[in-house]
């Protein structure tokens, strides 16, 4: 399994797929610390990041600026196309990516890359088409579940951990 570039879907992955409205009508999210450090793990790891997603929120642009996503397009109702705008864009193949979804508009995404993933808490039709599910639920540490099985896979989670414990290490003296 080789993947260069992961993409997410971001309600029911990046969050547990709740949505809050505030009484001025903002709206709210919860994003889970362990993927954010996670999200900043697989860039330092090589990895493009991308978020794909049908709904438009402030949360997710500041969220995704944060951790320094390549490639971010919101109110999305083409993933397929707009993964195959980002393989242009990166010169890499579809093959080489990996896409975690949750729900039915999600499927178009999960057949087009070569390594379809899934959270605990996807839908069986996305289950099924999924090459990884994680133990854990979308908003709850699925997406660094899916990162830490990506550098397992290659051999190359124990180095990028070493990595982080050496730089720590320096930092504290």
């Amino acid at each position: 399994m080789k993947v260069r570039c992961l993409i997410l879907d971001v309600d029911g992955v990046m969050t547990e797929g709740g949505i809050i409205y505030t009484a001025a009508g903002d709206e709210i999210k919860v994003f889970n610390s362990q993927d954010g450090l996670g999200l900043a793990l697989a860039r330092r790891g090589g990895l493009k990041l991308a978020v794909i997603t049908g709904r438009y929120s402030k949360m997710v642009e500041r969220r995704t600026e944060e951790l320094k996503f390549d490639f971010v397009r919101m109110a999305c109702h083409n993933k397929t196309a707009a993964i195959n705008e980002l393989a242009e864009e990166l010169g890499i193949s579809t093959s080489e990516m990996a896409y975690m979804g949750d729900d039915l508009n999600d499927l178009g995404a999960l057949h087009t890359v070569g390594y379809p993933m899934a959270p605990a808490n996807g839908v069986a039709e996305v289950k099924a088409v999924a090459k990884f599910i994680a133990s854990k639920l979308g908003g709850h540490g699925a997406v660094r579940e899916a990162i830490e099985h990506i550098f397992k896979e290659n051999g190359r989670w124990d180095e990028l951990v070493e990595d982080y414990k050496n730089e720590i290490y320096s930092q504290g003296q």
